[in-house]
């Protein structure tokens, strides 16, 4: 296939990087640009006065009128779930807390007793659907938590559905184990009883089955202390995990800090930040993942993207799609949300949910940037005046199709 006349072509890079500080502004593009596609890649791009001959049997695309870009990549996701939660969404307007909800029994733990009297079936159809929905908006790779289970048999449970997720999708999917989200009710006062069922029961059999590339913990006070959360942490290092963290969403409780000190891929949330938070990811690996969608639904103040790249960070931004503070993976939306409350250019937002996000869930090497050899998941927008035009108009839908794999 090859794909002519593009307006632009944006997110070329020959040789991509993670973009951290002035760089995340910078989003390179070619106008009137061509694209070809053979088995899945790309194989080559560059001006239409480039443009090799068209062979035989080659499919033209003209996209004289479209932007192209390439398909986000959502690093933090609760896809797997069922039913909704619309009723908390009542009482948290009524003026009732995070807090008050979770420690009533609802919150996770009403998610987590849904899901655990859900058939595997039902959940995986849920969940197909959304992963469906999602890719309609421009979504070509994402990465999805278990943590709604809470027993073995439960979280086994979602981490298979996912697993047929990734058999069936032509998405990139990326597994989470996330046993350590809240205590279930039976131990409520046997902390240390949940955490060794984490550590001893749950990890060994999601190890030996590889039902899970990354663990996480929802560090957080009222959830998983530091203590807690590091034995969780050295439990999946010894079986081999790579680290993800929630952090910082409530209070600034030393989640950033830990999650760097564990080598952690991202740490992720960070509504409540400091100087010294922002000191120690510099001197660090950690890619701070922000998710403005909590930020929004949860009324909590929006996370200090400006502060973070101005300091030189680099940030990825994620839907932390889930039932209960995030019930949408939108990203154009959420692209448009970073632009307007964080005040994050364009530019930068679209880096940071393509090319960072690729980065924070460990699929750099194949997507996120419009670069030969990676796959051919491309956005193509409506006919638009300008890039800006896409978080702008954000109550519009401005994505024409969707490429995957080099098929729309």
């Amino acid at each position: 296939m090859i794909i002519k006349h593009i307006k632009e072509l944006f997110g070329v890079r020959d040789n991509p990087i993670f973009l951290k500080g002035k760089d995340m502004a910078v989003l390179p593009s070619i106008r009137n640009a061509y694209l070809k596609v053979e088995e899945g890649k790309i194989v080559s791009y560059g001006p239409m006065e480039e443009c090799p001959p068209i062979n035989s049997g080659e499919e033209i695309v003209d996209a004289s009128r479209q932007y192209v870009l390439p398909a986000w990549c959502d690093s933090h996701t609760h896809l797997v779930f069922d039913g909704s939660r619309e009723e908390e969404f009542v009482d948290k307007i009524k003026g009732v807390t995070y807090a008050t909800i979770a420690k009533k029994g609802g919150g996770i733990l009403n998610s987590a007793k849904k899901l655990q009297e859900a058939s595997e079936d039902s959940l995986y159809e849920q969940a197909k659907m959304r992963l469906d929905e999602v890719r309609q908006s421009g979504t070509g790779a994402i990465e999805i938590k278990s943590g709604y289970g809470l027993t073995v048999e439960a979280e086994l449970k979602m981490l298979r559905v996912i697993n047929r997720l990734q058999e069936n999708s032509p998405m990139a999917i990326k597994a989470t184990f996330l046993g350590a989200h809240a205590y279930p009710e039976a131990y409520k006062e046997n902390h240390q009883g949940y955490l060794d069922l984490i550590c001893n029961e749950m990890m060994p059999i999601i190890a030996e089955l590889r039902l899970a590339e990354y663990v996480d913990v929802f560090c957080e006070e009222g959830f998983f202390s530091l203590e807690e959360t590091q034995q969780v942490l050295d439990a999946a290092r010894k079986h081999g995990f790579k680290i993800k963290l929630h952090a910082n969403q409530l209070k600034n409780s030393g989640g950033v800090q830990l999650g760097v000190k564990n080598g952690a891929v991202s740490v992720d949330h960070l509504e409540c930040m400091g100087e010294e938070e922002i000191k120690i990811l510099k001197t660090s690996l950690t890619i701070p993942t922000l998710l403005p969608f909590a930020a929004f639904f949860l009324r909590f103040p929006f996370q200090p993207a400006r502060q973070l790249i101005d300091a030189g960070l680099g940030v990825a931004l994620a839907s932390d799609y889930n039932p209960g503070s995030a019930p949408s993976g939108n990203m154009p939306l959420l692209i448009a949300m970073s632009c307007i409350q964080m005040k994050m250019t364009p530019e930068e937002s679209i880096n940071a949910a393509t090319l960072n996000g690729a980065y924070a869930m460990g699929v750099e090497k194949e997507l996120g940037s419009i670069t030969v050899g990676k796959r051919a998941n491309l956005i193509f927008t409506e006919p638009i005046p300008s890039l800006a035009y896409l978080p702008y108009a954000f109550g519009s839908n401005l994505i024409n199709k969707v490429m995957i794999n080099g098929k729309f």
